[in-house]
C-alpha cells in the first residue's frame, strides 16, 4: 500500500476552503466503525447537546477519521503513527481531543491498555478531561461502560480495564508510561520547558511495544517565536507537508496563512480570517474575533502580534514589547542572507563589537561591514555561552538549544574557549586587511584583550566603548539606518531574540538599553552591535585590501 502525507498545494487549498487532508482513509471500514462512535458523542456545552456528527464541520471529521482509518486490523499495526494539528484558538481543539481519545479507548482491544492526554498545566488538562467526562455522562450506555474518576482525571473501561488519563505535566510524572495513544495538547507551551523533549520521549515510549499506537500533537501558535520541541515539530511538519521531508508515517494539518499573504498584509484583512479558523461561524464567533482585532489595532503592535498568533496562527518572529527599542519595529524588514564569508567578500572595511562573557551571560560578537559599492552597512553576529547558562536560565534553554542547532550560538564547556573563538574570527578579519577596530566594554577588556593580541590583532586596534547613556548615539544611529534601509543584517534567530529582549529606559535626554532591564532575556550580541556601530559611525577609511587594488592596481 502506497500513500503520501505531503500536501504541496496546501496554500491554494486553504484559501479556496478545500480539504487539507492529503490522504484518503487507508482502511475505510475501520475508519467507518470508529467514526460511528465519534459522531455519536454529545457536545453538552452546545445548546441542545447535539451529537458531534450533527454539528461538526468536515475538517474535524477528516482529521479524526485519518487517525482511526490508519489502523490495519489484520496486522494490528497503525500505518500512520504521528499527527500534528495546528489551529487557531476556539476552533474546538479540546473537544476534538476528548472525542478522539474517548473513541480510541472504546475501540481498543488490548487488556489494561493505556491512553494519555498530556497537557502542560492542570488547567489545560481540565480543558480536555471535562468534555470527555460530559460526553460519558450524556450517554447512559457509556456511563455504565466507563468509570470516571474526576479526582485523578482517569476514565476506565470496565470490561478491558483500559484507561484514558489526562496528565498535567507540571504536577505529575510521565515516566514509565506504556501508552497506546498519546495526545499532547498545547505543544507550544511545552516548547518553553527545558525538559520537554525528554518528557515527551518518556510519554511516548510505549509505542515501541504498541504497533497500533499513535501520537497526536495539538497546538495553537506560540505568543513568542517558536522554540524548543514545538519549533522542532512545527518545522518538521512543514517539511512533510511541503514534500521536502518524506515521512508517510507523519501527517500534518496546519491551518496557517500562505507566506505571501503574510508578506503582503492580507492576513490582517477580516475577510481572510476564515483561513486559519475553519470553525468560523460555529465555535468561533465572527463578530467577536472582528471586535478583538479592532481592539488589538487600537492597543498597538504588541497587542496585535498576540492577537495574530493566537487567533490567526501567525508565527511571531520578533517579540515587540511596549517599552521596546525603536529599532525593533524595522528589524525584520532588514533581514537578508549575510554570512561571515559574504561579509568579508563584500565589505571594504569591517568594525567588530564584543560584549558579555560572564558565566551568566552570552559572549556576543557583532561585525559591521561597509559594502564596497552601495556603502550600506552589513551586519553578522554570533554568540558563545558556557554550558552553566543552560542550568542557570532554564527558561531560556530551549531557545539557546535551537540557536545552537542553527549554528548561531556555541555552547562551550571550558571558559576561555569562547574568547579564543571570538579572537579567531576578529583575527581573520585583520588578516584579510579589512579590520578597522574592535570595540568592547572597557570594564571587561582583560581576558579578551590578550586573546585578540594572540590572534594577531594589533593592540592599537582594540578600543574601549563607553557604555550606559554614552552608547545612546550608536543606538540612535542603528535605529535610523534600519528605518532608512541602509543597515542590512543576517536573518538570525539569535538577533531576533536579542532585539525582542531589548527594553528601553529613558534617561534625561537620552535612552538606555541595559541587561538589568532585559532580565533573563539576553542582549549581549545586540550591545556588541552597538559597539561596532560606534566605530563604523566614525566613517573609517576603506581598508587597503582587494577593492583598492582593483581600483589602483
Amino acid at each position: 500500500m502506497d500513500w503520501t502525507t505531503a500536501c504541496p498545494d496546501w496554500s491554494k487549498r486553504i484559501v479556496a476552503r478545500q480539504s487539507l487532508m492529503p490522504v484518503v482513509p487507508l482502511f475505510p471500514e475501520e475508519g467507518k466503525a470508529s467514526m460511528a462512535i465519534f459522531n455519536a458523542l454529545r457536545m453538552v456545552d452546545v445548546a441542545g447537546s447535539p451529537e458531534i456528527g450533527e454539528v461538526n464541520r468536515a475538517w474535524a471529521g477528516e482529521f479524526a477519521e485519518s487517525v482511526f482509518a490508519s489502523y490495519d486490523p489484520e496486522s494490528g499495526r497503525r500505518l500512520i503513527q504521528e499527527y500534528m494539528l495546528l489551529i487557531s484558538k476556539k476552533n474546538g481543539k479540546s473537544t476534538l481531543a476528548a472525542a478522539i481519545m474517548l473513541t480510541a479507548l472504546l475501540r481498543n482491544w488490548r487488556q489494561s491498555g493505556e491512553y494519555t492526554i498530556l497537557a502542560p498545566t492542570v488547567e489545560i488538562a481540565g480543558n480536555s478531561f471535562i468534555p470527555a467526562r460530559d460526553m460519558i455522562r450524556a450517554d447512559e450506555e457509556l456511563a455504565s461502560l466507563l468509570h470516571v474518576q474526576e479526582h485523578i482525571r482517569t476514565i476506565t473501561h470496565r470490561i478491558t480495564g483500559a484507561t484514558l488519563k489526562v496528565v498535567a505535566a507540571d504536577s505529575e510524572t510521565v515516566g514509565g508510561k506504556k501508552s497506546i495513544g498519546v495526545l499532547v495538547d498545547e505543544l507550544w507551551l511545552f516548547g518553553k520547558r527545558a525538559n520537554a523533549e525528554d518528557m515527551l520521549r518518556e510519554a511516548c515510549g510505549g509505542l515501541a511495544s504498541r504497533p497500533e499506537g499513535f501520537v497526536i500533537y495539538l497546538s495553537t501558535q506560540s505568543n513568542e517565536a517558536p522554540a524548543g520541541v514545538f519549533r522542532q515539530k512545527l518545522m518538521y511538519a512543514r517539511g512533510v507537508r511541503d514534500g521536502r521531508i518524506q515521512d508517510k508515517k507523519f501527517l500534518p494539518v496546519l491551518y496557517e496563512f500562505p507566506p505571501e499573504m503574510v508578506e503582503s498584509g492580507q492576513h490582517r484583512q477580516t475577510d481572510n480570517f476564515y483561513i486559519t479558523n475553519p470553525n468560523l461561524g460555529l465555535s468561533v464567533d465572527e463578530e467577536f474575533i472582528n471586535r478583538e482585532f479592532t481592539k488589538a489595532e487600537e492597543a498597538g503592535e504588541e497587542s496585535m502580534r498576540g492577537f495574530l498568533a493566537k487567533h490567526l496562527n501567525v508565527e511571531v518572529g520578533l517579540a515587540l514589547l511596549s517599552n521596546r527599542w525603536a529599532g525593533a519595529d524595522f528589524w525584520e524588514a532588514q533581514a537578508q542572507t549575510v554570512t561571515l564569508d559574504s561579509l568579508i567578500a563584500d565589505s571594504e572595511v569591517i568594525a567588530a563589537g564584543i560584549d558579555g562573557g560572564g558565566l551568566d551571560d552570552l559572549l556576543g560578537l557583532s561585525l559591521i561591514g561597509r559594502h564596497h559599492k552601495t556603502k550600506k552597512w552589513l551586519s553578522w553576529s554570533r554568540a558563545w555561552a558556557h554550558e552553566s547558562v543552560l542550568e542557570r536560565r532554564k527558561s531560556e534553554a530551549p531557545k539557546l538549544r535551537d540557536m545552537q542547532a542553527a549554528g548561531e550560538i556555541t555552547i562551550v564547556k571550558t571558559l576561555g574557549e569562547d574568547m579564543l573563538e571570538v579572537a579567531g574570527i576578529v583575527g581573520r578579519i585583520e588578516k584579510a586587511g579589512l579590520l578597522d577596530k574592535a570595540g568592547l566594554d572597557p570594564a571587561g577588556i582583560g581576558g579578551i584583550l590578550d586573546a585578540l593580541i594572540d590572534a594577531g590583532v594589533p593592540e592599537g586596534k582594540i578600543v574601549g566603548i563607553s557604555q550606559g547613556w554614552k552608547l545612546g548615539g550608536a543606538i540612535k544611529t542603528v535605529e535610523r539606518k534600519l528605518a532608512d534601509g541602509s543597515l542590512i543584517h543576517a536573518a538570525q534567530m539569535l538577533m531576533n531574540w536579542c532585539v525582542g529582549n531589548a527594553k528601553v529606559e529613558p534617561r534625561a535626554n537620552g535612552i538606555l538599553i541595559t541587561k538589568q532591564a532585559s532580565g533573563t532575556g539576553k542582549i549581549d550580541p545586540l550591545i556588541a552591535l552597538f559597539n561596532a556601530a560606534s566605530l563604523m559611525a566614525l566613517n573609517p577609511k576603506a581598508a587597503k585590501g582587494k577593492f583598492q587594488m582593483l581600483v589602483f592596481g
